[in-house]
């Protein structure tokens, strides 16, 4: 049995690769960023355990993880929770950029700092969910694509680093996926919402599955993943 702790599990994708682990008899700690969440996540997820931590604030999870019993044993470390607000970069107030940042790069980078030495144990893995904006940067959407290009090199950089203790790291790059992030990001846009024209998060769950099952003498390292039509 292995135990992975999945980061966002609280709706959209991490919410369905939790229930996928759990499902399959691992053991699951989701990440919530306060004690009320992580009172609602448990329940949602029956036989999840939560660790709280707020990777807005990426500075105090040392002291909140300080609070509380860490798990002993990780296998994988699955980064999956993400926020977005879109605006170009003649609009975008500074608090929007260091929020994107602070959720979507620095958060997963000091949290997989503090958990590295329980990783180097257990020789486990590292999924980055990035996002196709970690690849290519549009209009009005500055912000959210710096942190994902910022979020591409921390993997890029960990997986060099942690070669030597033989901790696996794998960057996902799905295209626009039919989530509640989705649904916002089509508001701020100003467009229509239609959930059938997106990849599920089904279909995305399996594929961060796929990455977290290989044999351990094989590694996904970079996988793009788009919708079908």
């Amino acid at each position: 049995m292995s135990t992975h702790l999945v980061t966002g599990a609280g709706s959209g994708i991490g919410e369905v690769v939790a229930r996928r682990l759990l499902e399959r008899g691992d053991d699951v700690v989701v990440l919530a960023r306060d004690a009320g969440r992580a009172r609602e996540m448990t329940a949602s997820l029956p036989g999840a355990t939560a660790l709280v931590g707020d990777l807005a604030q990426p500075g105090r999870l040392s002291w909140a993880f300080s609070k509380q019993p860490l798990p002993e044993r990780i296998d994988s470390l699955i980064h999956v929770a993400g926020v977005v607000d879109l605006g170009p970069v003649a609009e975008l107030p500074p608090s929007l950029w260091e929020q994107q940042l602070a959720v979507n790069l620095v958060g997963p980078a000091e949290l997989t700092r503090l958990l590295l030495p329980v990783l180097r144990v257990s020789r486990g893995r590292v999924i980055f969910v990035n996002s196709g904006a970690g690849l290519h940067a549009h209009a009005g959407w500055a912000a959210y694509a710096a942190s994902k290009h910022g979020l591409r090199a921390l993997a890029d950089a960990l997986r060099a680093e942690e070669a030597e203790h033989g901790v696996l790291v794998t960057s996902i790059y799905p295209g626009r996926t039919a989530t509640p992030m989705q649904e916002r990001v089509h508001q701020q846009e100003g467009r229509e919402y239609d959930a059938a024209r997106y990849i599920t998060p089904e279909s995305v769950a399996t594929t961060i599955l796929t990455a977290l099952d290989l044999p351990p003498d094989a590694a996904l390292t970079d996988l793009t993943v788009r919708p079908a039509g």
